[in-house]
């Protein structure tokens, strides 16, 4: 068997023809670029011209669904290299069923500049899958890719619009200190294990489309960069509403994290006993963060729940266990559910009129009371700051 040393198809700080890269590939060579310059238009759809100068049998797989699949099977790197025009692993625009390329080794283009067009719709990387520092000038499309290992986007620069739309990432994906300049669409994109979106930011005012984006781990916190990159979108375009959902996203996924923690931080034995200890001290927050106050995102709930604390406490006072005195009841001493419900509204409002009050020896019903009070005088300060929280941004 030959070396694989001898088989590379290896380059570096010199001009290099697209075509060459085709023969290789279709040689099966190991590709090894180094801050090269490559000339001429990077297609390969120009594989499966049956008059053309490549034979591609070897690459070809039967697919259904597409007219053509081409699986490398070797590893390609492209560090610190230049394509001066388009590269293309992908059907053209009006045809995209025609052709479905396959990597089954690694693809590194890390550190790399795409002038043109950079084409990557229905692939699949089988592994790792390398774009840290890139420069896409127009147009990058990893429409419906799937990507089962890593997928690293790092410190890319987006200078066109980035299509990811119903891409899979079956493997850890990391954008981290990405930049898209003319917007993003991750509509259908599924993320199934960790993603990372700090630092993410768009130097135009496109709002990313996001779509019924799916993130598998949700339970852990995966999305919350994510929410915080749309949040930080939406709040330079104006689109206000929008990032204050994108908030309530967030902190609901920097809850679940916080109640995670890291996977490594102690032993499977000792796990279920730390996640019991970090879920009583964040159950303040679940309950009166998230769930009744939905970080100021959420006034209604509020509404809610001052009319529920209302309606039982009314329910409570005209029962035969409350113990009220004044000139409202009856010849019985009993109050009917009207009197009731007033009651209980003067009451959960602090305005307390003196017509009707608890006897003062019910301890029951003082204790009703002054609860009913308390939780009045919360719920109205939880209101007021939920309400101007959202409807006064700008």
């Amino acid at each position: 068997m030959e070396n694989n040393e001898l088989k590379a198809f290896t380059k570096q700080n010199t001009q290099v023809r697209a075509g060459e890269i085709l023969r290789a590939l279709c040689d099966r060579r190991e590709i090894r670029l180094f801050r090269c310059t490559v000339i001429g238009e990077l297609d390969a759809n120009k594989l499966l011209d049956p008059e053309g100068e490549y034979n591609c049998d070897d690459l070809s797989v039967d697919r259904p669904a597409f007219h053509a699949c081409l699986r490398f099977e070797q590893k390609i790197h492209f560090n610190s290299c230049k394509f001066l025009e388009n590269v293309c692993f992908a059907s053209p625009w009006d045809t995209p069923k025609a052709l479905k390329a396959v990597f089954a080794g690694d693809v590194v283009f890390n550190s790399s500049i795409f002038c043109g067009q950079a084409l990557f719709a229905n692939a699949t990387f089988k592994q790792l899958a390398g774009f840290d520092g890139c420069e896409f000038q127009k147009v990058t499309a990893f429409r419906n890719s799937l990507f089962e290992s890593r997928a690293m986007f790092r410190t890319a620069h987006f200078a066109g619009y980035g299509l990811f739309s119903g891409a899979r990432f079956g493997g850890d994906s990391r954008f981290t200190n990405t930049c898209f300049g003319k917007g993003a669409n991750f509509s259908k994109t599924k993320f199934c294990t960790a993603v990372d979106f700090a630092g993410v930011y768009a130097e135009s005012r496109a709002i990313p489309i996001f779509e019924d984006v799916e993130f598998t781990r949700k339970g852990r916190g995966d999305d919350e960069t994510f929410w915080r990159f749309i949040k930080q979108a939406s709040q330079e375009a104006g689109y206000y509403r929008m990032a204050g959902e994108c908030f309530y996203k967030e902190r609901c996924a920097h809850l679940w994290k916080k109640f995670r923690g890291p996977d490594d931080e102690v032993e499977r034995g000792k796990r279920i006993a730390v996640r019991l200890l970090r879920g009583l001290q964040i159950l303040p927050e679940l309950v009166f963060g998230r769930l009744l106050f939905g970080y100021g995102e959420r006034p209604i709930r509020v509404l809610i729940a001052g009319a529920i604390v209302i309606i039982a406490c009314g329910i409570f006072y005209e029962s035969p266990l409350a113990d009220l005195s004044g000139r409202l009841a009856t010849e019985s001493g009993h109050y009917s559910l009207v009197d009731g419900l007033y009651f209980s509204v003067t009451t959960f409002t602090t305005v307390g009129f003196g017509d009707i009050h608890p006897v003062e020896t019910h301890l029951l019903t003082r204790f009703v009371v002054m609860l009913e009070a308390m939780t009045g005088a919360g719920l109205t300060a939880l209101f007021i700051v939920a309400l101007s929280k959202r409807y006064s941004r700008g």
